[in-house]
């Protein structure tokens, strides 16, 4: 009776561990098939039809089309990252795919094609410099998108247009010198705007103004030297705490006046505005901000009061020379006409 009970059981266990590609590790309970640095040239065969993730990082695949995955109906998450992949086509199901440590140059007019479904998509530490128009058109559903570690120079204006439903973009690590305005006027759910260790100089004034529900933007490590107060201003927002340390501060009056005027706006907080450091003039390099901001509009007002002083001193001065030229003129005209005509002088 025994042997009549197991033996159903003993051959379910053999027939669901032939479900799963040779080296591969096959985990039933979790749907998860781990194929990571197998020698992979292309998708393993026998995958479990209910994978709901798949990891085929630090292998050798080129190109991925939807049929190589036919059959595999609920998988939804897609690691490819280290694989040396340069083409995706029709992965409508996926709802994640990393595609990290790809040294991915550019990415294809076609690159988002089909992926409709995607939330969540990684391409860190490749080697992009250039994001175009046609880069995320697709992605409508797009949650999150990690572009940072690249050398991204150029976003084009229109690039993140379709990504309407972004809540975190992370562009950290790269080589931007200018947060243009225009570029993100689709995402007014985008949550966390992560843009530190770029080369940033310049943040035109309109260019925060459409993000209405921003909670953190990091600008640290950029190039930073002044800021104008109209930029954050215009970021409407419940609460937006802003990360600026690390950047290049010329700390002068004008500097001082627009973080007073920050500090003072109910939903903006400078998480780090005691370790803001100044950077120029010499004398003040290395002093923190938050600690002499008071001090940076007193020397200014008193060279202020000093030039004054010196233009008023000199008017003045100029004032009593003419005075004194106008009465000397004056007595000299009134001496003449007191001396004798010379007809007089005969009488």
């Amino acid at each position: 009776m025994l042997c009549v009970i197991f033996l159903p059981i003993t051959l379910l266990v053999a027939g669901a561990s032939k479900l799963c590609p040779h080296q591969c590790s096959c985990y039933e309970a979790s749907e998860l098939v781990d194929c990571r640095s197998r020698g992979f040239t292309h998708i393993p065969h026998s995958i479990p039809h209910g994978t709901w993730l798949l990891d085929l990082s630090g292998n050798t695949l080129s190109e991925l089309r939807s049929t190589s995955f036919t059959g595999i109906w609920a998988l939804r998450v897609l690691l490819l990252s280290q694989s040396n992949m340069q083409a995706l086509s029709s992965l409508t199901f996926l709802e994640k795919l990393d595609l990290s440590y790809n040294e991915l140059r550019v990415l294809p007019p076609d690159f988002s094609q089909g992926l409709t479904s995607l939330k969540d998509l990684k391409l860190s530490h490749n080697a992009l410099v250039r994001l175009e128009t046609h880069s995320f058109k697709d992605l409508e559903s797009l949650e999150r998108l990690d572009l940072s570690h690249n050398h991204i120079q150029v976003i084009e204006v229109g690039a993140f247009r379709g990504l309407i439903m972004l809540r975190h973009l992370n562009l950290a690590w790269n080589q931007l010198m200018v947060l243009q305005g225009g570029l993100l006027t689709m995402q007014q759910g985008l949550g966390v705007l992560l843009l530190d260790h770029n080369n940033i100089s310049k943040i035109e004034a309109e260019a925060l103004a459409p993000l209405q529900t921003l909670t953190i933007l990091n600008l640290e490590a950029n190039q930073l030297r002044s800021l104008k107060f109209k930029t954050f201003l215009n970021l409407q927002t419940p609460s937006t705490h802003l990360q600026m340390s690390e950047n290049p501060w010329m700390c002068d009056c004008e500097l001082h006046r627009v973080f007073n005027k920050i500090l003072y706006v109910r939903h903006l907080h400078v998480d780090d505005y005691m370790n803001i450091t100044c950077h120029s003039p010499l004398l003040l390099a290395g002093a923190s901000l938050g600690l002499m901001h008071s001090q940076l509009c007193i020397a200014e007002t008193a060279t202020v009061l000093i030039i004054t002083g010196t233009v008023m001193v000199t008017v003045v001065a100029a004032m009593v020379m003419a005075e004194r030229k106008r009465k000397k003129k004056k007595m000299n005209l009134e001496k003449q006409g007191n001396e004798p005509m010379p007809w007089e002088s005969h009488k």
